[in-house]
């Protein structure tokens, strides 16, 4: 029997597999696109069958290609995504309201009385990005029927039957209590939930068993995206670091085995938990990395991802045009989910590359922020930030993330971090040890001229701060 694990890394808009050799060669991958639909309402949801069709159809696809037998399954999942489903037969009773959903703000502000108190419990700051305010919104606005969790849960009961999800997932909710790891009756009763609570498990454990994928198999090696992207960029030691591209960008850091509380409004949460040993991590969020490039091809902006390279060697400036990237809010460190998008700094000589290379520039200006956040809770100086997610592949990109941040981008080598990760867990599951490290990409070392990087946050931290009460407005 082959020495291979099936990795799936369900996304925002696709699931991606990899079937993975114990040496931590890829043997095959695929993708499977998974429709978005968002609304001018706040609503960004995902019908549910489309779903777990992706993960079917990407899994068998991936052992198809690879022609081997697997030995085990694990599963990567979008966090704080969130549906009802009947507990009886797996069924789908709502669309699943993705993590970008703002809906349940009001619901947010309804709590906000009790907003401290809910941080001091979750380590997290009261939000519509987190699970349990969609949660209270489903049960408010959709159904009272079946139970309401996170996708995860209904897709890993739709695989083994069983009612689970992991400790780093449920750290995304707001209904953990963060000195314990386990659910909070306190915070489940402020959020007005009375539902099944699904058991909370490690990364490290077989949880069932599966046979959609061909003959049956153990499945275990399950985590929250963003932090299989953190483990597999071995990003295991307090004070390291990584952030992924994706639909949106996410800089996660190591704190140990210390649960660090940010002043600053970062989220504290379970970076894993393997063999009842749990990991910290402090996290800040860009709600639209792929998103607003997706959103810049749909206005006739930019002619596809493979532009955007093309774009930064031949616009070395951006007109003086600041971008503000609220298109879905705001997260860490300003927590503004009724912020706006907006170009600011146009003339009549802005061209559609000025406004592309300004989207470029304001991400790799909020992720130095965050990185600076980072630094500062830690009382300690990031020595390099570890990077991967399709953004990445733009080299003048990485070159300009380094000289905004001032600290050298480690790319990943392969484009499949949070897969590999939780190849790395199915495979403890299956062998009682993990596959391969995967290699870095050669350094990126920042050369800006002094100055250049602070002047061009500041340009957007001021763009930030005039655009921040728009929707109030």
């Amino acid at each position: 029997m082959s020495d291979a694990v099936l990795a799936i890394d369900q996304g925002t808009t696709a699931t991606k597999a990899l079937v993975v050799a114990v040496d931590g060669t890829v043997l095959a991958d695929a993708e499977q696109a998974v429709p978005v639909r968002a609304a001018g309402d706040g609503a960004v949801e995902i019908i549910a069958q489309d779903l777990w069709e992706s993960v079917v159809a990407a899994g068998r696809a991936a052992i198809g290609q690879a022609g081997v037998p697997i030995r085990a399954v694990g599963l990567a999942n979008q966090g704080e995504s969130v549906l009802a489903w009947d507990h009886t037969n797996g069924e789908a009773l709502t669309p699943c309201l993705v993590w970008q959903d703002r809906r349940s703000a009001q619901i947010c502000e309804e709590l906000r009385p009790a907003g401290d108190r809910l941080t001091a419990i979750s380590g997290l700051r009261l939000d519509p990005y987190f699970s349990a305010p969609k949660m209270r919104w489903i049960r408010e606005k959709m159904t009272e029927r079946g139970v309401v969790t996170t996708t995860d849960t209904w897709l890993l009961h739709r695989l083994t039957g069983e009612f689970v999800t992991d400790v780093s997932t449920a750290s995304r909710s707001m209904l953990l209590d963060m000195n314990t790891l386990e659910w909070s009756d306190e915070a489940w009763d402020l959020f007005g939930l009375d539902e099944s609570r699904p058991r909370l498990a490690r990364s490290d454990e077989t949880i069932g068993t599966t046979n959609v994928f061909g003959a049956t198999v153990p499945v275990g090696g399950i985590i929250v995206d963003q932090q299989a992207a953190l483990w597999a960029q071995g990003a295991r030691e307090r004070g390291q670091s990584k952030c992924t591209y994706g639909t949106g960008a996410f800089l996660l850091a190591n704190t140990g085995d210390t649960a660090t509380r940010s002043p600053a409004g970062l989220a504290t949460s379970v970076a894993w938990r393997l063999a009842d040993q749990a990991r910290y991590c402090l996290d800040g969020q860009l709600y639209a990395v792929g998103a607003a490039f997706a959103w810049l091809n749909r206005l006739g902006l930019l002619g596809g991802a493979q532009e955007i390279e093309t774009i930064l060697t031949t616009t070395p400036h951006s007109g003086d045009v600041v971008f503000v990237p609220a298109l879905a809010g705001l997260g860490a460190p300003h927590w503004q989910p009724g912020a706006r998008a907006a170009f600011l700094g146009m003339s009549l000589s802005t061209t559609r590359e000025h406004l592309v290379r300004a989207v470029c520039e304001s991400i790799a200006a909020h992720v130095a922020e965050l990185a600076g956040t980072v630094a500062t809770e830690l009382r300690q100086p990031l020595t390099a930030l570890r990077v991967d997610g399709g953004l990445t592949r733009s080299p003048t990109f990485l070159q300009l993330q380094a000289d905004v941040t001032g600290v050298p981008i480690v790319p990943c080598h392969s484009p499949h971090a949070t897969a590999l990760g939780v190849a790395d867990l199915a495979a403890r599951t299956a062998y009682g040890h993990g596959i391969a490290q995967i290699p870095s990409a050669p350094t990126v070392e920042p050369h800006a001229r002094a100055g250049w990087a602070t002047e061009l946050i500041e340009r957007w931290r001021t763009a930030v701060a005039l655009t921040s009460n728009w929707s109030t407005l």
